[in-house]
Order: structure tokens, then C-alpha cells, then sequence
């Protein structure tokens, strides 16, 4: 397992199957995944059969079969009933993780370089009040970076719930950095999260990358 892989281990509950590949090594896409790259460059045919090759082994880890993960219109995966994950890409390794249906609505995983984020796209990602934070922080652009990585993957975990294609207004991120927490919070209603509605994550720093993961659990029944 790459470095990488460790790390994602350490975002998510031991329920969570999770997986890295390094691109360039993964087979071929499955016959129902291929064609999602069927007119794409080299590099991102590589990029996508590594990806699905990493879900497929993070929905093995999580001890449910490994399927074809297609591609649905809106460009998500389609993943196999009773699934529900995530994929990310980094230069070199696709990143995955992956859980079962009835104990997760969804999983949201992203990884960015560990870079400072370019200032003049600053007020883009960032609110009042997450403006407000970074700047009181040592590397302010690195922890607004980070902002931007988290924000990536509390859309993805919110997505297979609310089908919802939203900006990066909608949501604020608070960054606990003593503990590796983060919280994304609703700024406005998105059905069925509330205005107010959280999300619980993680983050961490590692081999030059910052990755965050979130987890939206499913509701309870009976």
C-alpha cells in the first residue's frame, strides 16, 4: 500500500474499504466503464482505469464485490447497488475508499498538492468567515488550500444524497488543526440537508499531498 493509502485509513472508520493505485498500472477499463474514455487522451484513460481499478479493491477491502463503476450523465460514478464511495486523483495514484450502502449515504475523498493556494482565486473558495480564519494562520493560502480540498470532498459525500450541482458558496468549512477535523456546514437549504445541516471530516498532510475525507452516515431506521 502507498503511503497515501495508509493515510486515507486513518480518515475513515475501519468499515470504510479504501485503495490506491499508481497510474499507469491498472488493466484496462471494464466493458461497461470504457466509454466514459472512449474519445479521451492517453493520460486520462490512464488516470480512470486507475481509479476504477481503486474502487473496485477499496469495495473488495469493505467486503462487498468488486463491479463495473460506469459512468453516469452527470459525470459521477455509478456505483453497484448497496455501494456508495469515492475516487480522487493525485500526479501519480487514484485514490478510492468505499462502503456499504446501509451504513453510509456517502463518502467524499479529495487530494490536492500540498501548495499554497493562488491568491486571486482566494475570494472564489473562501467566505467571510473562512477568510477571516486563514488569516490569522501560519502559510495562510496553504490552510485556505485546504479550505478548497475539503470542500471538494463534502460535495462528493453530499452528492449521492441531494443530486444537487452547487458552488463553493453554499458550503463553509471549519478546520480544527489540533485534532485533523473538519466540519462543512450548509449556508442554504440543498434538499434534504437544511440550512445549518453538517458534515463530519478529516484531513491530513502527507508525501506532499493534502487530502480530506468526509462521510454523510446513514439514517437511522427502525
Amino acid at each position: 500500500m502507498s503511503g497515501l493509502g495508509r493515510v486515507i485509513s486513518g480518515l475513515f472508520p475501519g468499515e470504510v474499504g479504501h485503495a490506491a493505485v499508481a497510474i499507469g498500472t491498472a488493466p484496462a477499463p471494464l466493458p461497461a466503464e470504457a466509454p466514459a474514455v472512449a474519445r479521451a487522451i492517453p493520460r486520462r484513460v490512464a488516470e480512470f482505469a486507475a481509479g476504477r481499478a481503486a474502487a473496485r479493491a477499496a469495495l473488495a477491502a469493505a467486503g462487498l464485490p468488486r463491479a463495473a463503476i460506469p459512468m453516469g450523465q452527470d459525470r459521477a460514478p455509478i456505483w453497484p447497488e448497496g455501494a456508495t464511495g469515492s475516487i480522487t486523483h493525485s500526479r501519480d495514484y487514484a485514490l478510492a475508499v468505499a462502503a456499504p450502502a446501509a451504513r453510509f449515504r456517502g463518502l467524499g475523498l479529495d487530494v490536492e498538492p500540498d501548495q499554497p493556494l493562488p491568491h486571486d482565486v482566494l475570494d472564489e473558495i473562501c467566505d467571510s468567515d473562512e477568510c477571516a480564519w486563514i488569516a490569522g494562520q501560519v502559510q495562510p493560502l496553504r490552510w485556505a488550500r485546504l479550505i478548497f480540498v475539503a470542500k471538494e470532498a463534502a460535495y462528493k459525500c453530499q452528492y449521492p444524497a441531494s443530486r444537487t450541482l452547487f458552488g463553493f458558496e453554499a458550503m463553509t468549512v471549519r478546520v480544527d488543526p489540533g485534532s485533523g477535523t473538519l466540519t462543512a456546514r450548509f449556508r442554504r437549504a440543498v434538499p434534504p440537508f437544511e440550512n445549518g445541516a453538517e458534515l463530519p471530516g478529516r484531513f491530513a498532510f502527507a508525501e506532499g499531498q493534502m487530502i480530506a475525507g468526509f462521510m454523510l452516515p446513514a439514517a437511522p431506521t427502525g
